[in-house]
């Protein structure tokens, strides 16, 4: 299959929410850019719907001011169809203890985040004269460390701070009703997650069961993820968690992959998916030692995948075939850790007691089963 067919496939699914695990270099940003292009034809070559991906975050561009020794770093903001909604990111202005601007329609997003910098507006502003030019949009950002709010010293945040950063300035913009009401048809995200470390993952993913909530019911949904952790949290939330009741009728699961250079988007129903990777997967974490609390959200959906192969479901059926003696002891801890929503508060990394439970289980599956990988 093409790109474009694979975007007319998805734009003809009568389901709400549509996730797509796609792996490396497999062309989710292609994917995002033939389904803009297949429903603006549909749509008089108008936008139908609104988008978070790889071209969103080229929009920001440092200019580090090297001619003036960083006296005025900056993150610039290309000009672009969004600028005519930047006016209402400037709205609510407050002033902080210290002095400076705060935009609580950016910073409520960033919060959640615990940045440790803050963050100035740079508007343009009306030829020859200091007053903004607020119609014509956002020109820059600089950032400062919450340690040196006194001198005011211009900062360069981190390339993980920034991918941070820009992702909560479009979710400031997905609440603009003109922009998402004019291109209401879809939103579509592509990878929030990239530079992010394992604890904000989890933020990241109620940012995305935010934009679900708000959404749901109005228009389709769509994100495309690398990353397993991020595919296996939101699938075990909308499918297993407390709203699933609300969600899981609405939702379709896809991988996408590539076979001779061709990629193809494969459902996840009726087949045993991603067994293998999520296994592989926990393996490396294991070996490595680099286990984290989202592993326990691959954990349960690799013994959810393994149950239903057997025509049953339940994860802890899994565990009663490996030889689990504590089955409900250790199901509570899987469950506890992949379904826990104090994550902006815990540390990533599991316990020591944790750690053993799932590499038991782990263990266990590799006696029983013996998959290949």
């Amino acid at each position: 299959m093409s790109f474009i067919e694979i975007a007319e496939q998805l734009n003809k699914e009568k389901a709400d929410i549509i996730l797509i695990h796609a792996f490396n270099s497999t062309g989710k940003t292609r994917l995002s850019v033939a389904y803009k292009d297949v429903t603006k034809e549909q749509n008089g070559g108008q936008h139908a719907g609104v988008y978070f991906n790889a071209f969103s975050e080229d929009l920001f561009v440092w200019d580090n001011d090297e001619d003036h020794s960083n006296e005025s770093m900056r993150l610039s903001v290309l000009q672009s169809s969004l600028n005519q909604y930047h006016s209402y990111l400037l709205e609510d202005m407050e002033k902080s203890e210290e002095g400076f601007n705060i935009y609580p329609k950016i910073q409520s997003k960033l919060d959640r985040y615990n940045p440790n910098y803050f963050f100035v507006i740079n508007t343009y502003k009306v030829a020859g004269t200091d007053e903004d030019d607020i119609e014509k949009g956002i020109d820059s950002f600089s950032f400062f460390a919450l340690d040196d709010v006194e001198q005011m010293y211009p900062i360069k945040i981190s390339r993980g701070e920034e991918r941070i950063f820009i992702w909560c300035f479009f979710l400031a913009l997905f609440d603009i009703e003109d922009w998402v009401a004019e291109q209401g048809a879809h939103i579509f995200i592509d990878d929030p997650v990239s530079s992010l470390d394992e604890h904000n993952l989890y933020i990241t993913a109620d940012s995305v069961c935010d934009i679900i909530d708000q959404n749901f019911g109005k228009k389709k949904i769509i994100l495309t993820t690398h990353h397993i952790g991020l595919f296996a949290i939101l699938v075990d939330r909308l499918t297993s968690g407390e709203k699933s009741s609300k969600y899981k009728n609405a939702i379709k699961i896809f991988s996408l992959s590539k076979k001779d250079g061709e990629p193809i988007l494969q459902t996840k129903e009726g087949v045993f998916l991603y067994h293998l990777f999520l296994y592989k997967t926990l393996l490396t974490a294991i070996e490595e030692d680099k286990l984290y609390l989202y592993h326990f959200a691959l954990l349960r959906l690799l013994l959810e995948n393994i149950a239903s192969f057997f025509g049953v479901g339940r994860p802890s059926y899994t565990l009663s075939k490996i030889g689990i003696d504590n089955l409900e002891g250790t199901m509570n801890v899987i469950h506890s850790l992949s379904h826990n929503d104090r994550y902006h508060y815990m540390d990533p990394v599991p316990s020591d007691s944790e750690k053993i439970l799932l590499k038991n289980v782990v263990e266990g599956i590799r006696r029983t089963f013996d998959f290949k990988v």
